[in-house]
């Protein structure tokens, strides 16, 4: 209803007592100010002030708007001063996605220097599948993210660019016990008759499933497992075997061995996913991202 300039030209009349002083304040004519006053007076519905022979003060209707307006006032100066931050770069909100492997050591590098470079920056993290990230990148509620192309190809959405970060060798995780696990490189063929610990049907069109195939078999049995620490569990307790990739490697459980895979190694790339105008945090956080991966 009441049009900001008019709320802060009421504050000025009012500290400075004079519509003079405040139209030489706000580099205004006199005229301007009692046109102005005038008309927000018209749109209060009475007056606001009381003419006194040497200037004017607030009447109560007066009091009222004028607190009113300090506190819009304020409000208004503090937005500004926290979106002056923001495109600063200097403060804020920054909201990272990532895959779950990426989270056991590539991403809490890179946020361990973020956060001692710009510690007034709260971070907020969210793990998922590449799909649902780069979705939440479209719909504006992530800032950045780490995604891949595994396991079945690096989904597109719109207004969100990606670069990539690294090529991820995947390993293939063996119980220490397994008769294969000192030959630190396997033929991916002499593996056709274990159980696989996998989180997609064997049949789905993933990476696995082309490595599989190129190797020239199916598994006879797939044990379908999401998390990675079940499937750390189950090739622990040598229920299977399963692909790793190295960026997990870091968490492995000591009662596993992590073999290459010879001729036939399936490998995974790894991206950062951006908005179409991203914000300086997550531009910063993107050269801190590279450097990890380095």
């Amino acid at each position: 209803m009441f049009d900001i300039d008019a709320l802060r030209l009421l504050v000025t009349v009012a500290d400075t007592g004079t519509f003079t002083r405040a139209a030489a304040q706000l580099n205004y004519t006199q005229s301007a100010v009692s046109r102005r006053i005038a008309s927000l007076e018209q749109q209060a519905g009475g007056p606001l002030f009381e003419r006194l022979p040497r200037g004017v003060r607030l009447n109560p209707a007066g009091q009222a708007l004028h607190r009113h307006a300090v506190e819009v006032l304020e409000r208004l100066a503090t937005a500004e001063q926290e979106l002056a931050v923001l495109h600063a770069g200097q403060g804020g909100i920054l909201r990272v996605g990532a895959f779950a492997t990426a989270n056991i050591s590539l991403l809490p590098a890179a946020l361990r220097r973020f956060k001692q470079a710009t510690p007034e920056v709260e971070v907020i993290v969210l793990e998922g599948r590449t799909g649902t990230l780069m979705q939440r990148l479209a719909d504006g509620a992530l800032d950045i993210a780490v995604v891949s192309d595994y396991p079945s190809g690096l989904p597109s959405a719109e207004g969100v660019t990606t670069e990539v970060l690294l090529e991820d060798e995947l390993f293939v995780a063996l119980h220490r016990e397994h008769h294969l696990a000192g030959a630190g490189t396997i033929d991916l063929r002499e593996l056709r008759d274990e159980v696989w610990i996998q989180d997609t049907p064997a049949a789905s069109p993933t990476m696995v499933a082309d490595a599989w195939a190129r190797a020239g078999f199916r598994p006879k049995k797939v044990i379908r497992i999401a998390e990675w620490s079940g499937k750390f569990g189950y090739a622990a307790a040598g229920l299977g075997v399963a692909l790793v990739p190295s960026l997990a490697a870091g968490a492995v459980p000591a009662e596993l061995v992590l073999c290459r895979l010879g001729d036939l190694p399936p490998h995974r790339t790894v991206h950062v996913a951006l908005p179409a105008a991203p914000l300086p945090t997550a531009l910063g956080l993107l050269d801190l991202l590279r450097d990890a991966a380095d």
